[in-house]
């Protein structure tokens, strides 16, 4: 249903670090940047995620708004959740299987460094 979706940031090049590191594992790189703006998606492809400099007035959305992110595996959430925390994030739930949205689902909760809320997660059978 979603095209892409864009979010302010404070500091884009802390903002960037953050995102080409957590992204990695999940199979996303940037793929476009400059001073203003960086986006994000499969290699070779277009964005789906974009980060735009807004040095002032940013405000994050409330407890009702998270991101989440597909994995294809429980290691690529496992390591989106570890790159996420080395890179700025703060945890906001570990890796691990989450049985009251499902029996398969899996997923890693953080928050960016301007406290978007990002998951990622993987629904299939092990």
């Amino acid at each position: 249903m979603l095209h892409h979706i864009s979010f302010a940031v404070r500091d884009l090049p802390r903002a960037a670090s953050f995102y080409d590191a957590a992204l990695a594992p999940l199979g996303f790189v940037r793929v476009w940047s400059d001073d203003t703006a960086a986006g994000y998606g499969y290699p070779g492809g277009n964005d789906k995620l974009a980060l735009k400099l807004v040095p002032e007035g940013i405000a994050i959305p409330g407890p009702g708004f998270h991101l989440a992110l597909a994995a294809q595996t429980h290691d690529q959430v496992d390591r989106f959740h570890a790159a996420a925390l080395a890179h700025g994030g703060q945890d906001n739930g570990p890796p691990g299987l989450r049985p009251d949205y499902g029996p398969h689902y899996y997923a890693a909760f953080v928050l960016d460094p301007d406290g978007y809320r990002i998951e990622a997660v993987t629904n299939t059978p092990v």
